[in-house]
């Protein structure tokens, strides 16, 4: 497939032409129409996705709470990172927002290629690291915005105040 594409994702910049020949064949590509439910929040984590084309919505629904939009994911963004973490299920649910393109890896397909080129699994590794660290970072902002609104309301609530 795909060399040329690969070079061109922000996870594979740094990769030789002979180490993207070698990641190339670990994905596939998958064509998501809108609305499409990518993965679900507690379903087995399998895939490693990376989108080409469109828009992804990644979402988490809190046990006691509603659902939060934690990412809208554009074209070179990253996402369903449990499947290489370890993780047995997904902590979160993707959506595509519009029809998109991604490519896809097995996690377990993933763990053997670092085992096999530790050198290129490293450099994957990463820039993978970044992007899951700001996409945390992004979150904890935004759990933070909402807990704050929340407690604004709750101290500028006529009821609040009755009962000082």
């Amino acid at each position: 497939m795909f060399r040329q594409e690969l070079a061109q994702v922000s996870l594979f910049k740094d990769l030789s032409p002979t180490d993207l020949d070698y990641v190339a064949p670990f994905f596939e590509t998958v064509c998501l129409p809108q609305n499409e439910v990518i993965f679900e929040q507690g379903r087995i984590a399998e895939h490693l996705y990376i989108l080409l084309e469109g828009e992804v919505v990644v979402n988490f629904k809190p046990y006691d709470g509603p659902q939060l939009t934690v990412a809208h994911i554009h074209p070179g963004g990253v996402f369903g990172w449990s499947a290489i973490l370890g993780r047995q299920v997904y902590t979160s649910i993707a959506l595509a927002a519009v029809d998109s393109v991604t490519i896809r890896i097995r996690g377990e397909e993933f763990r053997s290629l670092c085992e096999e080129k530790p050198k290129t699994g490293l450099l994957i590794l990463e820039k993978l690291a970044g992007v899951i660290a700001e996409r945390l970072n992004s979150t904890h902002a935004q759990i933070f915005t909402m807990l704050a609104e929340s407690m604004d309301l709750m101290v500028s609530s006529p009821r609040r105040a009755n009962h000082d």
